[in-house]
């Protein structure tokens, strides 16, 4: 059996051209190097895997080359590691100062690599102040740790001092693609970029968990294999996720974050996870951000798709949400509950909660079908059927609102109803001209028509005009026209309201119903009155404290029940 090397290992790098992303720092050695500018003390710091230990092995070799050697020579004899983890005590440091007295017997220069400096002990720092403050003309030390505050001051400032950074993601998974080719592995796109970013800007960890998927999977690494084995949710759950809170389907919201928590997951890893995803979803939305986006060609599709879906609302609100369950996660004593009530909440950001009950009132809207089925008679359903069919006026339920007169059915009449003009002729095109030119002051134009027209067929118009407020979404003011019935006195309508502030309201927004009302009755002279009658506003319950005494006026048992229960409003 073959001894197997693993990969972090076998793919090392022997030149500072093949270390990956730290390009800033390889031009920097080698130019001093080539200039002959290198201190004499170097600290190499950084995270985890990203080339430390490497460059300072390749530093250290290509000083002697640089300075005569031999090319081909790797100057084993004149590098010394120590490991500052298992040789931290004053003796070792003392070692190690009578060592570097000692010049080399090939090559020009001795150099000493201590790894995990960070570990020495203060006595041993102290110790060590004096050899490296002068050291001899042949002697180089290079410190390497990924702790740098741990390292007292005095040592730092007679360093030369480089920061090592993490490895991004494309660089990582551009260099496994490259070991995938090597090793005859067909791997996918979006398998190699999951590694990437789970390595976490670590070199060496990618590398170990590429050794670890290939062992599961074998020659072809895919994406679902390199998720099972890795234990982490595959980004297509987070985007079933947010198609599901898109609809406001919280019952399927919650199955599926159950079913997420059967396979193992956390919910804490879930929700993180979730808001990471509202981020990306979120940088998607702009050309400019869109370079923030870490993944592969294949998610960037499934990203750029499902952002012209989500509003920059809910995104925001998303991820505020979701970032406060994070905080709140660990002190929480009932956590899936939490993680399912985010969820809810999330899944009701784009809920228009209007729809569930576009009925502000308690009394209104019953009132006002009663008022108008009162004034239904079997004459006012065949005119009022004859003006719908004819001006195809958009009125929802309106049969559902009157009685009906008979068993008989309604017969249209259309011969003897007045002509009108073609909405394409010129004089229709005219009056509508005229009409764009009425002020917001609804004077009295000259010239314009004004037809007569009856009550009953003004609240067929009003209705319709509320079904339009409704459909557009204005259901504040189309709730404040469904409160009351207009009345029609010496050609002006007349409209009362229970309280000033709902007369403001709808006083915005009556240039609009003016001019539909005076373009379907065809009168340009009539206005709308609103009134205020304070009477009117002890019909109306809008407090919870109102709300209790209407239910108390209907059923004196509900004080008992407060009471007995300790119930509050």
């Amino acid at each position: 059996m073959e001894h197997f090397v693993v990969s972090a290992r076998k793919y090392r790098p022997q030149t500072f051209e093949d270390v990956i992303g730290q390009q800033a720092i390889t031009n920097t050695l080698e130019n001093a190097i080539k200039n002959n500018h290198l201190a004499q003390a170097l600290l190499f710091t950084g995270p985890r895997g990203v080339g430390k230990t490497t460059c300072a092995r390749i530093l250290a070799k290509k000083i002697n080359q640089a300075s005569g050697g031999d090319l081909e020579e790797d100057f084993a004899f004149n590098i010394f590691e120590l490991d500052a983890a298992s040789n931290n005590s004053v003796d070792d440091i003392r070692n190690l100062n009578d060592q570097v007295r000692i010049p080399p017997q090939t090559g020009k220069y001795k150099v000493y690599i201590i790894d995990e400096v960070h570990m020495l002990s203060s006595a041993a720092f102290n110790a060590f102040l004096k050899t490296l403050e002068e050291p001899p003309a042949h002697a180089i030390f290079i410190l390497a740790t990924t702790e740098k505050h741990k390292i007292i001051p005095t040592i730092l400032s007679r360093c030369q001092i480089f920061d090592f950074k993490r490895i991004g993601v494309l660089d990582t998974k551009k260099y496994l693609e490259k070991i995938a080719i090597q090793e005859h592995i067909e791997a996918e796109d979006d398998a190699l970029h999951i590694i990437a970013q789970k390595a976490d800007g670590a070199l060496r960890d990618a590398l170990s968990i590429f050794d670890r998927v290939v062992s599961f999977s074998g020659k072809e690494l895919t994406r679902k294999a390199v998720t099972e084995n890795l234990n982490v949710l595959d980004y297509d759950e987070y985007f079933k996720t947010t198609d599901l809170l898109l609809d406001n389907n919280i019952p399927e919201v919650l199955v599926h974050f159950n079913s997420i928590l059967s396979k193992g997951f956390d919910g804490n890893h879930f929700i993180t996870g979730l808001a990471s995803h509202f981020r990306d979803l979120l940088v998607s939305k702009d050309k400019i951000t869109i370079d923030l986006l870490e993944v592969g060609d294949n998610a960037k599709k499934k990203y750029l798709s499902q952002s012209e879906k989500c509003e920059l609302k809910f995104l925001l609100q998303g991820i505020e949400l979701a970032n406060d369950c994070d905080l709140k996660y660990k002190s929480s004593k009932n956590q899936r509950l939490l993680v399912e009530l985010t969820l809810m909440q999330l899944a009701s950001v784009t809920f228009d909660g209007e729809k569930k009950n576009s009925k502000p009132y308690i009394i209104s809207a019953v009132v006002f079908r009663s008022k108008i089925a009162k004034k239904s008679s079997a004459k006012f359903v065949k005119d009022e059927i004859k003006v719908v069919a004819k001006q195809e006026i958009p009125v929802k339920n309106a049969p559902a609102r009157i009685d009906k007169p008979s068993a008989e059915p309604v017969k249209l009449d259309l011969t003897n109803t007045p002509r009108r003009s073609s909405g394409l002729s010129l004089k229709s095109l005219k009056t509508k001209a005229e009409v764009a030119k009425i002020e917001v002051d609804f004077e009295e134009v000259d010239g314009l028509p004004a037809d007569d027209f009856s009550e009953s067929k003004l609240l067929l118009l009003w209705e319709a005009y509320i079904n339009l407020l409704t459909d557009e979404g204005k259901k504040s003011v189309a709730s404040i026209m469904n409160s009351n019935v207009p009345r029609l006195e010496n050609g002006m309508i007349h409209f009362r309201l229970p309280n000033a502030m709902m007369k403001d309201q709808l006083d915005r927004a009556k240039f609009p119903l003016v001019k539909y009302l005076r373009e379907k009755l065809n009168n340009f002279k009539l206005d709308v009155v609103v009134d205020v009658n304070e009477e009117e506003t002890r019909k109306y319950a809008y407090t919870p404290d109102e709300k209790y005494q209407k239910l108390r006026e209907k059923n004196n048992a509900i004080e008992l029940l407060k009471k007995t229960f300790d119930l509050d409003i």
